[in-house]
């Protein structure tokens, strides 16, 4: 399998080689090739547990990794989290489920791919007899999972960037609490927006970035997606038959990885019924399916912080895909969007794609809800994902983060106090930090000043 940038103006690369490049060398990201049709295969898949469901799928993108090597290696990933199906899909109510994707060492969705991401570096370290750098620009829940991922891995330091007061505490505690010499949590002023474009201008110096062996962890890392793939598949293959076809998945999403993982499994040839866009009130995603219109807009704080975010990267692979592999069109467009913040697209698949809104003065609300009726409690992300579900449709609501991790909302909503042992623990661990100015030469600087 090889991987060519959606922007068409670089070589193809092999699996391990896309990995280690995270972003394309012409500012574009990488996709697969080719996507396979896993139809012929879906009853073979059944009652596989998730590691192996895991090798299985990613065997077919992986082709440069021996199968038993590969198989080792995400059973190792996968050993850690605290659920044996690792992604346990509860049922609620009659048509109603709940995909739970918190159970890995951060609490966090991002755990799923982030922990096999991890394990990939330490190969290619290994294998190469070379040390890596990883940078990673975070909203909350991803750079705390990929810090998880490499804590401690010889031969790799991580640089994760953050916006300043916009993540919550236990999230930044989980970056910046970990005591590792290798980890280097970076608080930047301004929006995750911000941080992630002074990420993608790092990567942009082709000459420094393959100085230090930059490597990119944010969900423009291939491996991601492919990683999030596969609960979908393994959510959907313990659907009852009836519902298999039937069911929509309900998506909390900022980056347009998380939905967009679903719908590159539903190309490959996995009958799904659709997908709901779920954001909150930087709802850029929403406006976009609803009325075609990509414009960026002011980030506002908000309750659920990890979809504090106006600039979808992800939406660029979605755009390669949907446009028949039209790299130039993607260009295109792309250049469009940074330079005047807005884009009108032809009419979306309303039947693929629905989308709601949710704004702070609506979480508590649905978080008590959902207690009061199921008996459930949902992080404010999560609850985000409950709004609006079409009662006549039977329904997957991802839960993308523990609600430890958000105790003053889940005590504000429902007045019960939600714990974790694992984030008590860090509470009493010292905080350690560098405030940094969202600039790419001090991002650099302390780059060339703590890299291995």
């Amino acid at each position: 399998m090889r991987y060519v940038s959606t922007r068409g103006g670089a070589a193809p690369l092999g699996f391990s080689d896309a990995v280690a490049a995270g972003l394309a060398a012409d500012g574009g990201l990488l996709v697969p090739e080719n996507l396979p049709d896993l139809a012929p295969e879906l009853e073979g898949f059944r009652g596989l547990a998730y590691a192996e469901l895991c090798f299985r799928f990613l065997r077919r993108f992986a082709t440069d990794i021996p199968p038993d090597e590969l198989r080792d290696l995400v059973a190792r990933s996968y050993a850690g989290f605290d659920r044996p199906e690792v992604a346990p899909l509860l049922e609620l109510g009659p048509g109603l489920r709940v995909l739970e994707l918190f159970h890995g060492p951060t609490l966090s969705f991002k755990d799923i791919a982030l922990q096999l991401l991890g394990s990939l570096y330490a190969r290619q370290c290994a294998v190469r007899g070379e040390a890596i750098n990883v940078l990673g620009a975070t909203s909350g829940d991803t750079g705390a999972a990929a810090i998880a991922g490499l804590t401690g891995r010889p031969g790799a330091a991580i640089f994760i960037l953050y916006p300043d007061g916009r993540v919550s505490p236990l999230q930044e505690r989980q970056m910046a609490c970990t005591g590792a010499p290798n980890v280097h949590a970076l608080a930047v002023e301004g929006s995750f927006d911000g941080a992630q474009a002074v990420l993608k201008e790092v990567f942009g110096d082709g000459a420094f970035r393959a100085r230090y062996r930059l490597s990119a962890v944010n969900s423009i890392n291939i491996a991601r997606v492919l990683a999030q793939c596969v609960y979908y598949l393994h959510a959907w293959l313990r659907l009852p038959t009836e519902l298999q076809a039937a069911a929509e998945f309900a998506v909390p999403t900022g980056n347009f990885g998380n939905v967009l993982a679903g719908w590159m499994l539903q190309r490959m040839g996995v009958p799904m019924r659709g997908f709901r866009i779920a954001t909150n009130q930087n709802d850029i995603l929403h406006r976009l399916f609803t009325t075609g219109v990509y414009a960026v807009g002011e980030v506002r704080p908000s309750l659920a912080p990890s979809m504090d975010i106006q600039v979808a990267s992800n939406f660029e692979r979605f755009l390669y895909y949907s446009s028949g592999c039209d790299a130039e069109r993607v260009g295109a467009v792309m250049r469009e969007m940074k330079e005047k913040g807005v884009y009108r697209f032809a009419d979306f698949d309303r039947d693929t794609f629905t989308s709601s809104r949710c704004t702070d003065a609506e979480i508590p609300g649905i978080i008590r809800r959902v207690h009061r009726d199921f008996g459930y409690t949902a992080d404010p992300h999560t609850a985000c994902a409950f709004k609006g579900l079409d009662p006549s449709r039977p329904s997957v609501v991802l839960a993308t983060a523990h609600p430890a991790k958000f105790p003053d909302t889940i005590r504000a909503s429902t007045g019960a106090e939600p714990t974790h042992p694992s984030l008590e623990a860090l509470k009493a661990r010292p905080l350690v930090r560098h405030k940094i100015v969202a600039d790419a030469a001090a991002i650099r600087g302390f780059i060339e000043a703590h890299a291995v």
